[in-house]
């Protein structure tokens, strides 16, 4: 831990005065600097951020200028700062535990100081930068007590060169893009979504842009290189989404905090590993969170598009959910159209009466959406929330799904949090869909199970471009989207549903634990799970959707990954191959297994085709390795469960 602050004035000779400072901060473990630097030597300045990584004994900017500052509707906060002091260096360090997610318990230390501006008419700004082991974080404080404000810009912007290659996706208010790789002269100038990936240009580093901690105070933020190529700045949301309704521009009151800037930093593995975004986001204040069970869920939108509107469709995937001991089911747009031998009462009572828990869709309504899927408007006032809340816990509904949100303004932010918290009055769990990238908000409201913004299975239903395209698609996620939080992406489909995959067998069973989400959706219609072979049925009954830790073994970004999960003492693993041309084989180490215990080994991979499985039950401990062979646009699932002696 470092703090380094030189300060020297001099006099010229018409009396002008000259200040050069650096502020200097280390991570815990040595590997990650943050030096704040001023644009020019006189004593008011424009501030910038440059960040640099150690690899070996050699320590690499990665990030050469980070610009900061703020824009006010009364005054400016960019130009002209004058430093006024900096805290010495403190410690942080946080444990929580969390129901769900790629880790039960966090760990997390950092140093973190609070660097204090005023502008000329001697307003104050703090910035808190903070340097953990895996990235740097940093905010923007207000810490006057009074007065509301209109944000007119944020001006933190990260510059990185051309040759440092990227894998972003264009901005859609949904998040429902592919991403696509590029550097040097293949660079867009866009706006684009978070989470933004970029390696290094000498490849020894990755880094990971996103935000965290968003709260009613602020908007969502997006990235964009449209002024400058190689720089992206944090802009506001457009005016004309949700049809034009909120301000795009937030007013915020007095003391006021921003949401923490999130660069998450180091090796493939610890971006992957890592929970930053969680880590620096507000603890929940619930009080108990027995009520909260994560689970798999058998969903017949994929298969059926209006398949709720059907009582015997609903029947048939409540009888799926039995058979593979799925706890949950949805029951997806148009519920209330159902017909067919039965209406939402008669569903509800078979559903329950065979031991499954119902999940149920609503359309976020209001004028924002042009969607006029049924029921709309049930959730869009405390007034209708509570109606709507006080009859499904009566039904005994678990869950409420909710979609089609298409902004990230300010009212958009506290309409999502409006519903977290009064459906947590009714210990109700919720997800979104149609909506905004995780911002750590599940530490908040555990309540919060997942999030779709992620272009899913569902997109197999909307043109053929996702059969050629998800294979690739599918090995970026878990480098970025999926790296800051759940994931509905509603995996798992062995059938075809509009449009067909080219993914294999293999590849889809391996989404079920490659893709991190407490409510996992499989999506395939009853048949497809039925006719699998023992072995694949066995795998997906077994398999969780929460986890004690996540591991990645070996992957890059659009080409393989192969990532392990612990649940208690078992171990599960899933690898997946984009290759269009090359059959591989890969050769496992299981050195992350405890010492002095044996595990029976159940290994599902391709088998001779696409539409088939080998299998294989082997013994193994912490010294063996295991080899998988993978067909093109492949994949494979092990679990490695404890032999008790």
């Amino acid at each position: 831990m470092k703090l380094k602050i030189i300060l020297l004035l001099f006099a010229s000779f018409n009396i002008s005065h000259i200040w050069s400072q650096n502020i200097i901060l280390q991570s815990p473990n040595g590997k990650i600097r943050t030096v704040l630097h001023a644009v020019d030597s006189t004593i008011k300045s424009e501030w910038y951020l440059k960040i640099s990584y150690k690899t070996a004994d050699q320590m690499t900017e990665i990030l050469p200028k980070v610009n900061l500052g703020l824009s006010r509707s009364d005054q400016d906060f960019s130009k002209e700062l004058h430093f006024l002091k900096a805290t010495k260096p403190k410690p942080i360090i946080d444990r929580y535990e969390l129901p769900f997610g790629k880790k039960s318990v966090r760990e997390n230390s950092a140093n973190e100081i609070t660097v204090s501006f005023e502008n000329p008419s001697k307003a104050k700004l703090n910035i808190i930068i903070r340097a953990y082991n895996d990235g740097v974080t940093f905010r923007y404080e207000f810490p006057e007590k009074q007065g509301s404000y209109i944000i007119n810009e944020e001006f933190t912007a990260y510059q990185i060169p051309k040759e440092n290659k990227r894998w972003l996706e264009k901005w859609n208010p949904a998040n429902e893009g592919l991403y696509a790789s590029s550097s040097d002269d293949k660079i867009l100038r866009q706006e684009w979504c978070y989470p933004a990936l970029f390696n290094s240009s000498d490849k020894s580093c990755w880094f990971l842009l996103h935000e965290a901690d968003l709260n009613r105070s602020y908007c969502g933020t997006k990235l964009s290189n449209i002024k400058e190529i190689d720089t992206y700045k944090l802009t506001f949301p457009d005016q004309q989404d949700a049809r034009g309704t909120g301000e795009s521009k937030p007013k915020t009151s007095l003391p006021w905090k921003s949401p923490w800037r999130v660069i998450t930093i180091g090796s493939l593995a610890d971006i992957v590993e890592s929970t930053l975004v969680e880590d620096v986001s507000a603890p929940t204040a619930f009080k108990n969170t027995d009520w909260i069970k994560p689970g798999k869920v058998s969903w017949n939108y994929w298969s059926s598009n209006h398949g709720t509107k059907d009582f015997k469709i609903v029947c048939e995937f409540t009888d799926l959910a039995v058979e593979m001991n799925w706890p949950y089911t949805l029951l997806d747009w148009e519920w209330d159209a159902m017909s067919n031998g039965g209406n939402l009462e008669d569903a509800l009572k078979y559903i329950h009466s065979k031991g499954i828990r119902p999940l149920m869709w609503y359309n976020s309504g209001g004028d924002h959406t042009w969607v006029p899927s049924t029921p709309k408007d049930r959730m869009l006032t405390h007034k209708n929330r509570v109606e709507e809340f006080t009859k499904l816990k009566k039904l005994g509904v678990a869950g409420v799904k909710v979609d089609f949100f298409e902004s990230e303004k300010q009212d958009m932010i506290n309409y999502y949090l409006d519903i977290l918290e009064d459906a947590a009055q009714f210990e109700i769990m919720v997800y979104f869909h149609g909506c905004i990238v995780p911002r750590g908000w599940s530490r908040t409201y555990p309540n919060l199970m997942t999030y779709e913004a992620v272009r899913g299975a569902e997109w197999y239903n909307n043109g053929t471009e996702f059969s050629t395209t998800a294979p690739e698609h599918n090995t970026i996620l878990p480098f970025a989207r999926n790296v800051v939080g759940a994931m509905d992406y509603t995996p798992v489909t062995f059938t075809n549903s509009q449009f067909p995959h080219h993914t294999s067998y293999g590849h889809e069973l391996a989404l079920s634990v490659l893709f991190e989400s407490p409510f996992q959706h499989f999506a395939d219609r009853p048949e497809g799970y039925y006719q699998l072979p023992d072995e694949a049925k066995n795998f997906l009954k077994e398999v969780p959707t929460t986890w004690d830790a996540t591991k990645l073994i070996d992957g890059y970004p659009g080409k393989d990954v192969i990532m392990a999960r612990r649940k208690g003492g078992s171990w599960y693993i899933g690898g997946i191959s984009a290759s269009e041309r090359e059959e591989l084989t890969k050769e496992i180490k299981l050195d992350f297994l405890e010492e002095g215990i044996d595990y029976r080994v159940v290994v599902i991979a391709d088998g001779k085709h696409d539409k088939a499985f080998s299998s294989q039950v082997l013994e193994v401990n912490r010294d063996k390795t295991i080899e998988v062979k993978l067909l093109r646009r492949g994949g494979f699932v092990i679990s490695l469960i404890p032999i008790e002696k």
